[in-house]
């Protein structure tokens, strides 16, 4: 299936603008508080937004971030660790050494816990000692139904290691670049799932940020290929967080769209309606994650597609 009702989420304790993710991510911004007033703001925006993911059926499983080690980014666990419906786990080398810290063996102790099964690690982690990085399901977005991988390189997204991750588990492989102006430069997006969202029937996708023809007709041929009606968005909308979307599956198997109000209200209601044709939409408001952190409501979300005992 594409999508589960199931996600791993973690409830931040030291959240903050990082400095170290700052260098190639170009969606933060700083804002002018202290750091325990910042991470009392994204507890109460990411506990609203847990409230309004339950109150339509989605499992969420949430886990409470540590003191130490200091980690301001934990709120985004899909960026290192990824569950497959074979049992396999996957954690993945993370670009600013700050959020490698982020890796938490008790996460799989508690899934168990919560009846899933694990039968199997795939770890990428030592090719952050080459300097090479792959950012899970932030520097990929996977087709789990047609077994493709869609991939926007960048410092964060290798392209040796994404070909690695395709053949160890079965995805083919969709590579190009994606850009955004910055100070008048084109400069390369830090994540795949910021510029676009694949569901089951649809993908929402910024192909204003392929510059290259032949990629951007590449990228669209693979997803009519797949059946996918294609909704674009602009890159003003991107900057809005309209790429960083997540299908989920709600109460009796509902296909929602998830995403965050400020990508919501950045929506037309064309697109709004080309979206609703395939799936109900559901948004929360993450104002102070989105600015200081970077990233979105999918950023947020780990799926988790493991068996279950």
């Amino acid at each position: 299936m594409q999508s589960t009702n199931s996600i791993l989420m973690i409830r931040p304790v030291n959240f903050r603008m990082n400095e170290q993710t700052a260098v190639n991510n170009y969606f933060q911004k700083d804002i002018d508080a202290q750091n325990s007033v910042l991470n009392a703001k994204a507890q109460e925006e990411f506990d609203t937004f847990v409230s309004v993911l339950r109150k339509r059926g989605v499992h969420v499983i949430v886990v409470e971030d540590t003191k130490n080690p200091d980690t301001p980014d934990s709120i985004f666990p899909n960026n290192w660790i990824s569950f497959h419906d074979d049992g396999v786990v996957g954690l993945y080398p993370m670009f600013a050494e700050n959020r490698r810290k982020e890796r938490r063996n008790d996460i799989m102790d508690i899934l168990e816990e919560d009846g899933f099964i694990i039968k199997s690690v795939m770890d990428y982690t030592a090719a952050e000692s080459e300097g090479f990085f792959l950012e899970a399901t932030g520097s990929m977005a996977l087709d789990r139904v047609n077994k493709k991988a869609y991939c926007a390189l960048s410092d964060r997204a290798d392209e040796v290691l994404f070909i690695e991750f395709c053949e160890d588990f079965d995805y083919a492989p969709v590579i190009f670049i994606a850009n955004q102006s910055v100070g008048g430069r084109r400069m390369p997006i830090y994540h795949t799932n910021v510029m676009m969202c694949l569901a089951d029937t649809f993908a929402v996708i910024c192909l204003d940020t392929i510059d290259d023809k032949k990629e951007k007709k590449f990228v669209v041929d693979h997803l009519k290929k797949d059946g996918k009606e294609i909704v674009t968005i602009t890159e003003a909308q991107m900057h809005h967080f309209a790429g960083n979307m997540l299908q989920v599956l709600g109460t009796d198997n509902e296909p929602l769209l998830v995403m965050s109000t400020q990508a919501y209200a950045s929506l037309t209601p064309l697109q709004i309606s080309s979206i609703e044709q395939h799936c109900g939409i559901v948004h929360s408001s993450l104002e102070t994650i989105e600015t200081c952190g970077g990233g979105s409501a999918r950023c947020m979300m780990a799926e988790v597609f493991l068996p279950k005992s």
